[in-house]
């Protein structure tokens, strides 16, 4: 049977994975029994993809990222090139023991997009539409449409769906400059309006 999916030669997809129509698979990857990634998703060179993780459609994961078991990309998810993602909270290599039992999940919602060389400790939410700044590194959740940098990162603004700051001025209601979308503050977090 032919596939609708494209897989580099150098590449390999463990029987049992999951890959949706469309998605394209670069050189050097790995994609392990198990994983389920969706339709028309972009998988980079010298990705790995654990069996115990869902990627949803639209995804693009550059170069040299590693997906680890209990994670969850949902659609539109982006992995900037060379971003890091842990699953041990506390790793040591001297004791060795089932680490698998304490792997924590990570959840990158909805249009999330990580930076370049970022890191994401394991055990969070990125919330949806969030903007992850290049070298960043995140050690708790991130809520809905914020941007984040620095190390560890904090909140520095907030991000529109389609990718552009938004400025809050002189009370708690947004417009984007592009797109035209509304948005509400309160209490340090944000929601689409009407």
């Amino acid at each position: 049977m032919e596939k609708d999916y494209f897989v580099h030669e150098s590449s390999y997809v463990d029987e049992g994975a999951k890959v949706g129509k469309d998605t394209k698979i670069w050189h050097f990857s790995h994609v392990s029994k198990g994983a389920v990634i969706g339709k028309k998703c972009q998988i980079g060179q010298n990705v790995f993809i654990g069996g115990d993780v869902v990627i949803g459609n639209g995804v693009k994961i550059q170069n040299n990222v590693s997906i680890y078991d209990k994670m969850v990309l949902e659609d539109y998810v982006f992995c900037g090139p060379s971003c890091v993602f842990t699953n041990v909270f506390n790793p040591r290599s001297e004791y060795p023991r089932d680490r698998k039992k304490e792997f924590l999940k990570t959840v990158l919602k909805r249009g999330a997009s990580v930076g370049a060389n970022a890191t994401i400790v394991c055990g969070h939410t990125i919330g949806r539409s969030v903007f992850v700044g290049a070298g960043s590194v995140v050690t708790k959740d991130v809520p809905d449409y914020a941007l984040v940098y620095g190390s560890p990162s904090r909140i520095r603004g907030w991000m529109c769906e389609c990718g552009e700051k938004m400025e809050f001025r002189g009370g708690n209601t947004a417009k984007c400059w592009k797109c035209s979308k509304n948005y509400i503050l309160e209490k340090e977090r944000v929601t689409r309006s009407s």
